[in-house]
């Protein structure tokens, strides 16, 4: 026990080193990627690697009965609620926090360990958040763009954000030891499901795209920084010559998605 606080302690004072250490982009610039170079070698290692593991396995889910991966995906994004319920408190958004809760009590009870999202059924959605975000919310800056081996996309402030979400996952207090194995499992099953829900967008991303490192790194931070709430600027085409494949193909392609609400543009 103590060893595992030990760990936890240093962990914690390496992120605050690390996020002191951030560096920040130049003034107006969408994309800070002083790491491009090394970024595009992991990127190189993730895409031979989603080729030869990921992309085959995601294919072979899709023939399992949905009932069956359905229940993988709702037991790992269960086990992910108290998490975010802690990262809710953090930010002060109490009402997420809340809903968070009850989800997982009642799909960790009625739906038997959270095998069934019951929570969904009764209309109390997910709010999803993570320690990244409550960073964000705190004012620290996003820093450099960084793509990491197997996990993807990121920034400096999310992957610090991904340690402490994995070193201080509160789950680790109460679940039972019984279950605890399957965890870890289910969660990298979970999001080769996902993947396969999915394999028509992200063929066309990783596959058919003329810079699928480009593509994939405007994409993460343009949806990154939406979920934050922050109105961040468009690619300018003349930087990325690519499709959305995820975009709304009735919308305007050169109106700001991030434009505000009250329809000034």
């Amino acid at each position: 026990m103590q060893s595992r606080a030990s760990t936890r302690t240093a962990v914690l004072i390496g992120l605050l080193l690390a996020v002191a250490g951030c560096s920040a982009p130049q003034h107006g610039g969408f994309v800070h990627d002083p790491f491009e170079e090394s970024n595009r070698q992991t990127h190189a290692f993730n895409k031979a690697l989603d080729e030869a593991v990921f992309r085959p396995l995601s294919r072979g889910g899709n023939a399992v009965p949905k009932e069956v991966t359905g229940a993988v995906v709702d037991f790992a994004e269960n086990t992910a609620l108290p998490g975010m319920v802690v990262n809710g408190v953090l930010q002060g958004d109490l009402e997420s926090a809340g809903i968070n809760t009850v989800r997982f009590l009642i799909n960790t009870t009625v739906g038997i360990g959270g095998l069934i999202d019951v929570a969904d059924r009764m209309k109390l959605y997910e709010r999803e958040t993570d320690f990244g975000a409550t960073m964000a919310r705190w004012g620290v800056p996003e820093g450099a763009y960084v793509e990491l081996p197997v996990y993807g996309p990121s920034t400096q402030r999310d992957t610090f954000g991904l340690v402490v979400d994995v070193v201080f996952d509160p789950l680790q207090l109460f679940v039972p030891d019984v279950i605890e194995p399957y965890i870890a499992p289910s969660r990298i099953a979970g999001e080769v499901i996902t993947r396969g829900r999915f394999s028509t967008s992200v063929d066309t991303v990783l596959y058919e795209s003329a810079d699928s490192y480009a593509i994939t790194r405007q994409m993460y931070l343009q949806n990154r920084r939406f979920e934050l709430g922050r109105n961040a600027p468009v690619v300018p085409s003349t930087q990325v010559d690519v499709v959305d494949p995820y975009a709304d193909p009735y919308a305007d392609p050169y109106a700001d998605p991030y434009a505000d609400l009250t329809g000034e543009q």
